[in-house]
């Protein structure tokens, strides 16, 4: 199937680039500043948008996007609301591909048909959930894939070849590396240790494979654009919004735009890697 994730992958290929990801709670730290937040993503630089579902228990995630998920929570932000957020962008951007990661507990309760159906109508083009193995596929991966929408697996430096080879039967969209054992947001990466994962996975896969965790500067993406498919920054994105509120977690005056500086320049190190 053609999709806006499979179109903006085989767009940038024949640009001879890598895609840069970005990645947001929804409403976090408030609407208002999230939408904007997101509106402004594309122009900064970012080629598709991850959008964190805001989870009361995120076990995969570190200290910065378990932080940004309790804000965008104690905000008022629903499942109902992320899906709202991206009806508003897709008002004034048809192009960029938005990408849904959560965990499975908030779209069991809300029901997998009419989350589907809610989610394709709002412009929704794929999901990363955290706690859905291929064992589990028939939960919400068919569904999802049956629906038009792609489901993005996750897969790590401990898979053997026989897991990798199970994960890329099942996936679409692209393949989600997570380049370091542990949570979000806390070490780096080696350049040497992804190129030689990204060619393992490859050996089962024609998907493109995105490189995620521990990227913090332009420097950081540049290099992990340069041996994968895309380079995914979200940890210290959502830090750099931490970084903008005041002591009573009050957004301060120019909170976007150094936000959106800040992804502009680490676009610029994605740019760079095939530059």
């Amino acid at each position: 199937m053609s999709t806006r994730i499979a179109k903006r992958f085989e767009d940038l290929k024949q640009q001879g680039r890598s895609a840069f990801v970005t990645f947001v709670s929804a409403g976090d730290p408030d609407l208002k500043t999230s939408t904007e937040l997101l509106a402004g993503m594309p122009k900064a630089g970012a080629d598709i948008l991850e959008i964190g579902m805001p989870f009361s228990d995120p076990m995969a995630d570190g200290p910065a996007i378990q932080l940004g998920s309790q804000r965008a929570l104690a905000a008022g932000m629903t499942l109902k609301g992320v899906l709202s957020l991206v009806s508003d962008f897709r008002k004034t951007d048809n192009d960029t591909p938005i990408v849904l990661m959560g965990y499975y507990n908030p779209i069991y309760s809300y029901g997998v048909d009419a989350f589907l159906t809610d989610a394709k109508q709002a412009g929704v083009d794929g999901f990363i959930i955290v706690d859905l193995p291929p064992e589990e596929e028939v939960e919400f991966a068919i569904p999802a894939q049956k629906a038009g929408l792609d489901f993005i697996y996750l897969t790590t430096p401990t898979a053997d070849d026989d897991r990798l080879e199970k994960i890329a039967s099942k996936a679409s969209g692209f393949i989600y590396y997570v380049s370091i054992t542990g949570v979000t947001g806390t070490a780096s990466a080696v350049a040497s240790d992804v190129e030689t994962a990204v060619k393992r996975i490859k050996k089962y896969t024609d998907l493109p494979v995105a490189i995620g965790f521990g990227i913090n500067t332009p420097d950081q993406a540049k290099t992990m654009a340069s041996v994968s498919d895309a380079a995914v920054v979200g940890s210290a994105i959502v830090k750099k919004i931490a970084e903008n509120l005041d002591e009573n977690g009050a957004v301060k005056e120019g909170l976007a735009d150094n936000v959106l500086s800040y992804v502009s320049e680490l676009a610029s190190g994605v740019k760079a890697a095939t530059a």
